[in-house]
């Protein structure tokens, strides 16, 4: 898997409401290019989340065919996730994307990847990008000693990923379904 920078993106499921969010920098190398970035959006008529860790351009043309697959199984998250990996996997020119993304509804969440992997954490909290395992730790802590709800958890998580990433910062943006 590449190292991807620039970038963290967390979401939790709690209560059946689930939350995603992430931060707002950009960084090229060393240098800070842009504090405001949205990372997350809604997609499917408001019914999915979808956050994105890597090239922007990459994460735009795999939204855009998970988008195409929600069409094609529209009450199939899960369905719609592997038809994605599979795609990106084998197609040659998918396969040259460089990024992950996290994919959430009311009632499942996956990390999705070019290398085939669909992954659902156990514990319906996910983190990608430089800060994903920081926002991730504090995620989970949140999650396991608080009553916090989704929403919440995922703004702390990323105000802790931010103050120990450099990669990450405190321009976070938070979306919820509830």
């Amino acid at each position: 898997m590449t190292r991807t920078r620039s970038t963290t993106v967390v979401a939790i499921r709690r209560d059946g409401a689930v939350a995603m969010g992430a931060d707002g920098q950009v960084s090229m190398g060393d240098t800070v290019i842009k504090a405001t970035a949205s990372k997350v959006r809604t997609l499917k008529d408001g019914a999915i989340l979808a956050g994105f860790a890597g090239g922007v351009a990459d994460a735009f043309t795999l939204f855009e065919k998970l988008e195409e697959k929600l069409e094609r199984y529209p009450a199939n998250l899960t369905r719609a996730c592997v038809e994605l990996a599979k795609d990106w996997r084998t197609d040659r020119y998918l396969r040259r994307l460089d990024a992950l993304l996290v994919v959430a509804d009311k009632d499942r969440l996956f990390i999705v990847s070019g290398d085939g992997n669909v992954l659902e954490p156990d514990d319906e909290v996910a983190a990608i990008g430089s800060g994903g395992g920081y926002a991730l730790a504090a995620a989970r802590a949140l999650r396991k000693h608080t009553e916090l709800p989704a929403a919440e958890m995922v703004r702390e998580a990323l105000e802790t990923a931010a103050e120990i990433c450099v990669y990450t910062n405190d321009r976070i943006t938070v979306l919820e379904l509830k």
